[in-house]
């Protein structure tokens, strides 16, 4: 006889051994024992967790001969024939290989019929997802208005993807990935049944690499059966799967917290020199430090074994809710950097060096909060100490006080009409293009209703102001600042305007091209003004 995989030898048969979905076995078996069974269903969820396998034991369970009501005797020739796949009134169909519209008019052809032998035609439809719209909508009619003697089930991991056409004529359950302890149970059973002897802690690493899927769990656990035999250790797991062992990841969040970025870096050149990949390492990384996370909130919403629970909730409380949210955030947020880099084991290590320092970064940040206590604590102080002052007093000093301020701010803003740098100031914040042109610009002097004002030796800061909308910005800043209508006069001497003839670009440029030079003369200083 050929070897059945554990996958296989262990598929529930009634409802009492399918695994962490008691929410929906429970609906079942009370929808047959109330006589309220549906036309259709939806069994929606992750791969392996039982939605097959329940539509199977459903079909046993409404064409069962002699069970009890919900409850199939697996002894009886219609509940044989389903158990074995030959059964012509219960029909499973793959949805992604019979997608097409043919398919579906066959289906509807054959469902008027009568079932040969059962009480029930029964259609379970694999991946249903699958359909093309056409045989979607070919299904509408006959699911709305199904014969007496036929019940479908439609098993799916996206839902998202089937038409609401669809959903509005099924009743729809949801199924749930399988937690680790409830797996690692199941497990244990079926180890012992086949006298296996195999550590927990093995079990554990099994459960949590098949990521909520009961069927994967069995799966790896049969291929580790294989290469190690009946006597099965968390090394062999580890070496059979090519997993990373978890200790690695608690090792690592444990030099963080510690600092050390020598061990650190050990840890990455071991998982790198094993060929592990580091990408998932990094994502191992992320999940403990989640998990570091939900324990300082509520350590019963983990999904983790006991044992490791206590582990979890000691390095949480090393760290603090404060820096275990800082670290979680600054790995998710280079999370999408490590995808797209073309060498992750650097970018890893430079990531976790970082992470090595960041107690300095928080006893900074503690100094700081202290210093702030202290502020508020010398401010109520304060407040208290003055509300002993008399009031009179107290309204005497408040206006002493008002007065000295509005004469030193007096001060300064007298102060202030005469500094040349605090106009360029002002300047800056009214007009930035105009600031550049003048920022190297001077005061000569303010004589009457003129204000003298020397540029540097740049033509194009010059012939700028004589433009009539920035001479007559110029004038309106000068008034506005120094609180004097004064009309702006620009002083160039003979020497600059010399300078600015030599060093000017395009002239400079075609002298160049002709090999020429320029004669000026001039024997005076002049008085421009922007516009005259």
């Amino acid at each position: 006889m050929s070897y059945q995989v554990l996958a296989r030898r262990w598929r529930p048969q009634v409802f009492e051994d399918v695994v962490g979905q008691d929410h929906i076995t429970r609906t079942l078996i009370n929808a047959i024992k109330e006589n309220r069974v549906a036309q259709a269903y939806l069994f929606c969820g992750p791969r392996g967790v039982g939605k097959t396998s329940v539509a199977r034991i459903f079909a046993k369970a409404i064409n069962c001969e002699s069970g009890q009501p919900g409850i199939p005797c697996n002894k009886c020739t219609s509940c044989i024939q389903i158990t074995e796949g030959t059964s012509v009134d219960v029909q499973e169909i793959d949805g992604a290989s019979n997608r097409r519209i043919e398919e579906i008019r066959e289906l509807r052809e054959n469902i008027k019929y009568l079932p040969s032998h059962s009480k029930y035609r029964i259609y379970i439809i694999d991946e249903v997802h699958m359909l093309t719209k056409e045989a979607f909508n070919a299904l509408l009619k006959t699911l709305e208005e199904p014969p007496e003697h036929a019940k479908f089930i439609f098993a799916t991991t996206e839902p998202h993807k089937v038409p609401l056409t669809i959903l509005s004529r099924c009743q729809r359950f949801d199924f749930k990935r399988i937690p680790i302890s409830l797996m690692v149970e199941h497990l244990r059973k079926i180890t012992d049944a086949e006298k296996i002897k195999i550590t927990e802690s093995a079990l554990i690493l099994i459960a949590r690499q098949a990521e909520g899927s009961m069927r994967d769990a069995e799966s790896l656990l049969d291929q580790v059966i294989s290469f190690a035999g009946r006597n099965i250790s968390e090394k062999d797991v580890i070496n059979a799967l090519g997993i990373l062992d978890n200790s690695i990841v608690f090792d690592l969040a444990q030099a963080i917290i510690q600092g050390s970025s020598k061990k650190a870096l050990k840890i990455i050149d071991k998982v790198y020199n094993h060929g592990y990949d580091i990408k998932v390492f990094y994502r191992m990384l992320m999940e403990h430090f989640r998990n570091l996370m939900v324990c300082t909130i509520d350590p019963a919403l983990l999904d983790v074994v006991e044992e490791e629970i206590d582990n979890l909730c000691n390095q949480a409380n090393l760290l603090g809710t404060e820096q275990i949210q800082f670290i979680l955030n600054f790995l998710l947020s280079k999370e999408q950097e490590l995808m797209f880099t073309y060498n992750p084991r650097l970018f890893v290590e430079t990531i976790i060096i970082r992470l090595c320092n960041i107690k300095e970064l928080f006893s900074f940040n503690d100094l700081i909060k202290r210093l702030e206590d202290i502020e508020k604590r010398w401010a109520l102080f304060s407040d208290k100490k003055n509300l002993e002052i008399d009031t009179d007093k107290e309204e005497k000093r408040v206006e002493r006080l008002e007065k000295e301020e509005k004469t030193e701010k007096e001060e300064k803003e007298e102060e202030k009409e005469k500094d040349w740098d605090g106009f360029l100031e002002f300047v800056s914040q009214k007009n930035k293009p105009m600031y550049n042109v003048m920022k190297g610009w001077s005061l000569e002097e303010i004589s009457g209703n003129v204000i003298k004002i020397r540029p540097d030796n740049k033509g194009f800061s010059v012939s700028y102001f004589k433009q009539k909308d920035s001479y007559e910005a110029l004038k309106s800043y000068i008034k506005e600042y120094f609180g004097l209508d004064l009309m702006p006069k620009l002083v160039i001497s003979k020497q600059r305007q010399k300078k600015k003839a030599q060093v000017s670009g395009p002239v400079q440029e075609l002298l160049n091209i002709f090999q020429g030079k320029i004669i000026e003369e001039h024997k005076k200083e002049e008085n421009h003004e922007g516009i005259s």
